[in-house]
């Protein structure tokens, strides 16, 4: 029986986390590098937080209409092609970061922030097609149990690409940093080229346009108030408490640990989570999984207030380690709910719609945090945005009752 076996016993699902390993490892690489990179050329706060706007604009903007696609067309080809694009943007950064070329003294940071908006491009449209093609790779009551297998992956990522961009950067240059991205992208390439994959023809209505398609996926999910609070709770929550975009502040000002010392830092949320999320392949959070969630997200918001106050390398390591775990629980729940929820000839359209509240938490909130830093202080603002998120959970809890309720087991 299904509920007997283990979702790792599943070919395509082990060579979707390698791909999911590699294209993870790659993109964060990236973004630690891209974030020294800018602050090292610039001294700005917002130039920081400009790297998210410029970020979540195009992502947010492409991702109804991929999801649209994701759920008409071949799912594994749409991955393919649009991981390519990020090769070809690590790529684009090396040649700006050879010394011999000297494009920032050409055409400044705009490169930069050029390639950053092509990476968000492809992120609007890759999101739903993760969740989607994820979905049909293993039975129905294996999912949270892929969720988290997919979560847990998705951390040790978060580990390796920072620590490898800050070490790579720091020890020799932007652009061997650079090409070492494009490696690892070439190897996430070829592991999604080996999936075996048949694809099925759409279940959407023939006679349906594309808007009739978006609006559909939208209503399901306003319908839905799990599905909703789920989404907005992670929207709000991680807008105002994210303090990641401003770890080059900290690491460079504060802390004074180097472009190593970010890598470090950029680690040790994924490093809670891996955690987390071996504690939850043991113990599935299939039972009070509503609540487990909400105390995710409040015990998130609390660690970034204790982060902002910390002046020690060490404590705030450990913050942002308690913050990761407590992270990955709502992360855990909420991609089982998306995946448990919806059907399969809609999870496209819906994984868009969660993938702008994930967009506009991550992204915006980077330009949130760089814009509040320079009003308020780096300090005031992560202290203020971790405030805001326990509010926010706490506003959930009494308006979003279904979601409080929520018990996963139940719809295995």
């Amino acid at each position: 029986m299904a509920s007997k076996q283990h979702v790792l016993n599943y070919a395509n699902f082990r060579l979707f986390l390698i791909y999911r390993f590699f294209m993870t490892c790659a993109t964060l690489m990236m973004s630690v590098v891209v974030g020294w990179q800018v602050y090292s050329l610039t001294k700005d706060v917002l130039a920081l937080g400009l790297i998210g706007l410029v970020e979540v604009i195009p992502q947010v903007s492409v991702a109804l209409f991929a999801g649209h696609y994701v759920d008409v067309l071949n799912r594994k080809k749409i991955v393919l092609f649009t991981t390519l694009l990020l090769l070809v943007g690590s790529a684009f950064l090396y040649f700006y970061s050879v010394p011999e070329y000297n494009m920032y003294s050409i055409f400044g940071i705009f490169p930069i922030y050029a390639t950053v908006f092509l990476t968000g491009f492809v992120r609007g449209v890759l999101m739903p097609a993760h969740v989607a093609l994820l979905g049909e790779m293993v039975p129905r009551d294996l999912l949270t149990q892929a969720a988290t297998w997919n979560s847990a992956n998705w951390h040790i990522a978060a580990v390796v690409g920072p620590a490898l961009g800050g070490l790579i950067y720091g020890f020799f240059s932007p652009a061997i940093s650079y090409a070492t991205v494009f490696a690892v992208y070439f190897i996430a390439i070829v592991c999604i080229f080996f999936i075996k994959y048949q694809f099925i023809p759409p279940l959407i209505k023939k006679t349906e346009g594309i808007i009739e398609s978006i609006q559909e996926g939208i209503r399901f999910v306003l319908k839905n108030q799990v599905l909703w609070g789920a989404f907005s709770l992670d929207m709000f929550a991680v807008l105002f408490g994210g303090a990641v975009a401003l770890l080059p502040v900290f690491a460079s000002d504060i802390l004074h640990v180097g472009p190593q010392g970010l890598g470090f830092l950029r680690a040790c949320p994924a490093v809670g989570a891996i955690i987390m999320a071996i504690i939850l392949i043991i113990y599935p959070p299939v039972r009070n999984s509503g609540k487990l969630m909400f105390l995710g997200v409040g015990v998130f918001g609390l660690s970034i207030i204790a982060f902002a106050l910390s002046k020690n390398i060490y404590l705030s390591a450990f913050i942002l380690l308690i913050s990761g775990a407590a992270d990955n629980v709502s992360v855990v729940v909420r991609q089982s709910i998306l995946q448990l929820f919806t059907p399969n000839e809609m999870r496209g359209r819906v994984a868009a719609v969660n993938s702008i509240f994930i967009g506009s938490s991550n992204e915006l909130g980077a330009f949130e945090s760089g814009l509040a830093a320079r009003l308020m202080g780096v300090i005031p603002s992560v202290i203020f945005g971790g405030g805001m998120t326990m509010l926010i959970t706490l506003f959930g809890l009494k308006y979003a009752p279904k979601l409080r309720k929520m018990e996963l087991k139940d719809l295995m």
